[in-house]
């Protein structure tokens, strides 16, 4: 492995299984989670988002992790630049830009390695997983000489992750299936985007298969990109999670303990018939391209 610092990127839509699997990789040696970095800045510092705690259980801006490496970054100052250049560059509909190399893209990028490069000086950790999910810092950092990326795109069955945000779930208010599905579908078109500019860096990880077989299917992936010979998880599914630095994310990130990752199809049979609809109805097109079936079993 290079000297350069690692970060594996996890992109999809939220409810996919992201935190989970970005815990799990955050149980390898020498590797940190940092839940959606991306709203570091906003929840972090400002205050301004759904929570402000650290997946340690303290406060971000009282984390020892994330204090030092504010203080190291320029925070508060630096903050509504940072934020600025979020809006206008890191957006989903910018992955096409971020894409194509442009003083704006160098910019950005700029902002994302010194973040991880922070966190790498301060944690002593050699690989940052980030699981912020949106395609346009995938994308960003895909062209860092500074960073060796690596984006694992994670998707889960819409139906699924309709039914996920039909209930609020701690401080994440619920969602209509519309606007979930339509999400799910952008993030994918975009995810799968950025593999295909970038296919060395890039791997497509279903949900229902790594929950399958979480052992087969995430150490796979570690082994092709060179990280890790096997997954953090035992042939029966069973993990143990430690305390983590997650900046924000599903609230499961606050889970720690031994852990049983299995099959959950519990939304067939809870959905209610019009959030099945919907969600199939807008996914259409793409649920045969990902191996789901519009009817029965994925």
């Amino acid at each position: 492995m290079s000297g350069r610092p690692v970060v594996v990127y996890l992109t999809g839509w939220c409810r996919s299984g992201t935190t989970l699997i970005g815990n799990l990789i955050g149980e390898l040696p020498g590797a940190v989670h940092v839940g959606e970095l991306r709203y570091l800045w906003r929840h972090g510092v400002l205050g301004d988002g759904t929570n402000d705690v650290c997946g340690c259980g303290t406060r971000v801006a009282d984390c020892p992790l994330w204090s030092v490496v504010l203080r190291r970054l320029g925070a508060p100052d630096v903050v509504p630049d940072l934020l600025d250049r979020q809006r206008r560059l890191l957006r989903t509909r910018h992955v096409a830009a971020r894409l194509a190399e442009s003083s704006a893209t160098a910019a950005a990028r700029r902002d994302l390695e010194r973040l991880y490069e922070a966190i790498v000086a301060e944690s002593g950790a050699r690989i940052v997983v980030d699981s912020g999910k949106f395609p346009a810092e995938a994308a960003t950092l895909c062209g860092s000489g500074r960073v060796r990326p690596y984006v694992l795109h994670v998707l889960r069955d819409p139906r699924a992750i309709a039914e996920s945000w039909r209930r609020p779930k701690a401080y994440i208010p619920a969602m209509p299936a519309w606007r979930s599905t339509a999400y799910w579908v952008a993030f994918q078109q975009a995810s799968a985007r950025v593999g295909r500019a970038f296919p060395d860096r890039y791997r497509r990880l279903r949900y229902e298969d790594f929950a399958a077989a979480p052992a087969d299917t995430l150490g796979a992936v570690l082994a092709d990109w060179g990280l890790a010979d096997a997954a953090p998880v035992g042939a029966d599914g069973t993990a143990v999670l430690s305390p983590n630095h997650t900046v924000t994310g599903n609230p499961d990130r606050l889970r720690t303990g031994p852990v049983t990752i299995r099959p959950d199809e519990r939304w067939r049979a809870t959905a209610p018939r019009a959030t099945r609809y919907v969600a199939a109805s807008i996914a259409a097109p793409w649920l045969h391209r990902y191996g789901y079936r519009l009817r029965g079993t994925a």
